[in-house]
């Protein structure tokens, strides 16, 4: 019993503390072995098309127009294609008033993925840039992600999210304290070896290696850039081309959107089971298995499992030893977590109490998604989030 509770509580700070760490040192040593990492300046500019796929997005659809029509990239090199397929509002006409802008629109709502197929059939560009409606992506993105494209083994680029947090922010600060998280391991991971997959809010990829995913995809902007990624290519991580959202409106839209990610990273999971045998290709499967799986499929059963047991051991041989002040420990997050939603729930802005909160409802999130993904049947269109 003893070492089963000490292997889960490895686990999980691995996975949330120790592979940081570990990112680190060996960033460190490559230095050390091969020098600093060379990164190109802006300046290479292969012709390029920015797809944008937007369902019912009339709320802030001109406001994307305009961003990306104010984006620095040579006038000659690229196109821009907004796709509004199933839209019922008035996407389609706002998209019709700019003539820069292609157009595609067909009554029938057949999913994201199918729409970018779609979109993608119309490309001749060397290279696509990704985006969803509802983000703004900053001036320079285009200049700053295509110049790691004159490395030839880079074969798609990942852009950072940033969550807008406002002063007013309930606990969905923890979202934004979580992509600083998670863009820092995103930064590490790339300069180690290659990002492990691209979210859809910014992300390019050479056209000539776009492969078609299933239509059943529900995370298709991993899986496109992790088909990729297996094809032997990098994805680069540029933190400074950035795609800005807002926060989702309360937690219970957060954890909406979260299960559905779960859910995602069940079937990306399975239909990447190939990456779960190091052989191949040894530092992306380790970076995979130590950022994706251990978070998707492993460690929220290992926090359930170490409070167990932790609970076990110190009820069988009491609290005056290093089980006692470990148990008290989790105790006492998992208490400042409580406190958290019902802070929440009474509409109580105390941010120190909204991190423990939002780090429990990611994880109960993940086990919620393997239950839908196994128990209910799986949709590809979006039930988009509540944004503030």
């Amino acid at each position: 019993m003893h070492i089963i509770f000490w292997i889960s509580v490895f686990i999980v700070l691995y996975t949330y503390i120790g592979y940081g760490l570990l990112l680190y040192f060996l960033l460190k040593l490559k230095a050390i072995v091969k020098g600093k990492q060379h990164i190109p300046e802006p300046g290479y500019t292969p012709s390029l098309t920015v797809i944008v796929a937007a369902y019912n997005e009339a709320y802030c659809i001109e406001e994307k127009i305009l961003n990306t029509l104010a984006l620095n990239y040579p006038a000659d090199k690229i196109n821009i294609i907004f796709i509004t397929d199933g839209s019922t509002d008035e996407t389609p006409l706002i998209v019709a008033k700019y003539p820069q802008i292609k157009g595609m629109h067909q009554p029938g709502r057949s999913g994201k993925i199918a729409a970018v197929h779609r979109a993608m059939e119309q490309v001749s560009s060397e290279v696509v840039v990704f985006t969803d409606a509802n983000t703004m992506l900053n001036r320079e993105a285009l200049m700053l992600m295509c110049r790691h494209y004159i490395d030839p083994t880079v074969g798609a680029i990942a852009g950072e999210k940033r969550v807008q947090i406002d002063d007013t922010a309930d606990a969905t600060a923890g979202e934004g304290f979580y992509w600083k998280y998670e863009s820092k391991l995103k930064k590490w991971d790339s300069e180690l070896y290659s990002v492990v997959g691209a979210a859809g809010e910014l992300f390019s990829i050479r056209t000539s290696l776009y492969t078609p995913v299933e239509p059943d995809t529900i995370l298709d902007d991993f899986m496109i850039s992790m088909h990729i990624a297996l094809k032997g290519y990098r994805i680069v991580y540029e933190p400074d081309a950035y795609a800005t959202e807002l926060a989702s409106a309360n937690t219970g839209e957060e954890l909406k959107r979260k299960i559905r990610i779960a859910a995602g990273g069940v079937q990306s999971t399975i239909r990447l089971k190939s990456l779960l045998w190091p052989f191949k290709q040894p530092v992306l499967s380790f970076e995979y298995i130590s950022h994706r799986i251990l978070r998707w499929m492993v460690t929220p059963y290992m926090m359930v499992l170490a409070f167990i047991l932790n609970s076990i051991i110190v009820y069988s041989s009491g609290w005056n030893n290093i089980y006692g002040l470990m148990l008290g420990g989790q105790l006492f997050f998992y208490l400042a977590a409580l406190l958290g939603w019902i802070l929440e729930q009474r509409q109580l802005k105390v941010k120190v109490f909204f991190v423990p909160y939002y780090f429990c409802l990611m994880n109960y999130a993940v086990v919620a998604g393997l239950l839908r993904y196994c128990f209910t049947e799986q949709s590809v269109l979006w039930e988009k989030a509540k944004r503030k």
